[in-house]
């Protein structure tokens, strides 16, 4: 008889628990009916629970640093990110926005705006984001209307350009000028992130295109790509904490493209290095097909206090032919990229 119960209540359990994925599939897509859907999540050990945004904002106040990685453009996480600096902001009223999208040489033009003293196309010529209007406008908009200071944190892309050719042994050509605007030191040990970083690029189709398609070549240009990324991650994570460090008892929230700060690698653990005390909160992006997501936590969400929840964007190609082709115009413009000379 036993042998007949255990199947019949493994197979309810089953059932139990098919119906219950079904539910919340549903419930998901309920909550995410568009692109400019999104919603905020705890994870927990059991998958993610729907805080609000008031929730999650008076945890938040309590962190000295709060880092919200984005998918660049997608336009439910720049809402979130909106949503979230404004309700920091009223928990919050000692705030500063850092962000990636600003360079460290750009930071007397963003001080210029934020005063009146410059019109906005004057602030965003030349920054390189194209969709600075309908991603970061609000952001930066906000913190002009109450007065909030804006960190140009990343390092200058024609030095990090630079030393994704040359290696960081080009800081050490450049003058005192140009080097001030990147991070004193690098961290480019190898570590987790850096093991992430190389299986990324690895199957890159910029890695593809080096020109000497030896394997000590392609090796040593990954590793001058690491470099160039350090260069970014160090910059912003030692911008961060050089304003904390002149402005006590104010707090960070820091936008940033999630592959800086996922598992809490890059930005973060370069802050940590440099302030070993601080309290720093993440949330990141969790991008999802509502019909086939039944809660769980993804990969993706690991090391994150909060996950926004947002719409899986649209397959980029619909055949193998399209992909290829994309890959070549990526590869072009790379080498175009590489052509560029490197001055001191």
């Amino acid at each position: 008889m036993r042998s007949v119960v255990v199947p019949i209540l493994l197979a309810a359990l089953l059932a139990s628990s098919t119906a219950q994925a079904q539910r919340t599939s549903q419930a998901i897509a309920t909550i995410l009916p568009d692109f400019t859907s999104f919603a905020i999540m705890q994870p927990d050990r059991n998958g993610l629970v729907t805080v609000s945004i008031d929730q999650t904002a008076a945890v938040l106040k309590d962190y000295d640093a709060v880092f919200v990685g984005e998918q660049h453009g997608h336009v439910a996480n720049h809402l979130a990110q909106m949503a979230l600096l404004r309700a920091l902001h009223r928990q919050a009223p000692q705030l500063a926005l850092s962000m990636e999208q600003f360079e460290r040489d750009q930071q007397p033009k963003v001080d210029d705006y934020l005063s009146g003293r410059i019109g906005e196309e004057t602030l965003i010529d030349g920054i390189g984001w194209k969709n600075y209007a309908q991603s970061y406008r609000p952001l930066v908009e906000y913190a002009k209307e109450h007065r909030l200071p804006v960190i140009a944190a990343n390092a200058p892309q024609n030095i990090v350009r630079c030393v994704g050719r040359e290696g960081s042994a080009y800081l050490q050509t450049i003058p005192a000028d140009r080097r001030k605007h990147v991070a004193a030191e690098l961290h480019l040990e190898n570590g987790a992130y850096k093991q992430k970083f190389l299986n990324l690029m690895s199957s890159g189709a910029a890695h593809d295109d080096v020109p000497d398609t030896s394997k000590k070549s392609k090796d040593d240009q990954l590793e001058k790509s690491f470099a160039a990324q350090v260069t970014r991650d160090d910059t912003m994570a030692e911008s961060i904490a050089n304003f904390l460090g002149r402005n006590p008892g104010f707090k960070v929230l820091h936008v940033t493209g999630a592959f800086h700060v996922e598992d809490r690698l890059g930005t973060i653990e370069r802050l940590s290095a440099r302030v070993p005390n601080l309290k720093i909160a993440l949330v990141l992006p969790l991008r999802v097909n509502p019909p086939d997501f039944d809660g769980g936590t993804a990969p993706s969400a690991q090391g994150a206090d909060y996950v926004i929840l947002m719409r899986r964007e649209p397959e980029p190609y619909a055949m193998e032919a399209e992909r290829k082709a994309a890959e070549a115009r990526q590869g072009a413009r790379y080498r175009s990229a590489r052509s560029v000379g490197c001055r001191p």
